[in-house]
């Protein structure tokens, strides 16, 4: 009985195998006939090529204003916050205090 088992599994895992491979093919063969058969009926679209901008506005120039739905603005966002050397000598605090000790490296040591 163990053999007849054993001989039945077999059977159907090569039937599945069968049924596997032939799927495999007939899809294969599917893509190949349609690919010889002319030029694909739809075609992915690219993006539209980027228009050239206009020169960008003076560094003087005023913020856009900003409105609901409207355009975007166009000057570039504003810098963050970081003090100038005489600015921190006069009490000016940086925006980030600085790492804790635990955080620093150890001095590398010179091999003689």
């Amino acid at each position: 009985m163990v053999i007849d088992d054993r001989g039945r599994a077999y059977r159907r895992d090569m039937l599945l195998a069968a049924v596997l491979v032939t799927a495999g093919l007939v899809i294969a063969g599917v893509s190949l006939l349609e690919l010889s058969l002319g030029p694909p009926r739809q075609m992915a679209q690219a993006t539209q090529p980027l228009q050239p901008t206009s020169p960008s506005p003076s560094p003087s120039a005023a913020p856009a204003e900003s409105k609901p739905g409207g355009e975007r603005p166009t000057t570039p966002a504003p810098e963050p916050a970081r003090p100038s050397p005489d600015a921190q000598k006069a009490g000016a605090q940086p925006a980030l205090p600085p790492a804790p000790a635990e955080k620093v490296a150890p001095p590398i040591n010179d091999k003689k």
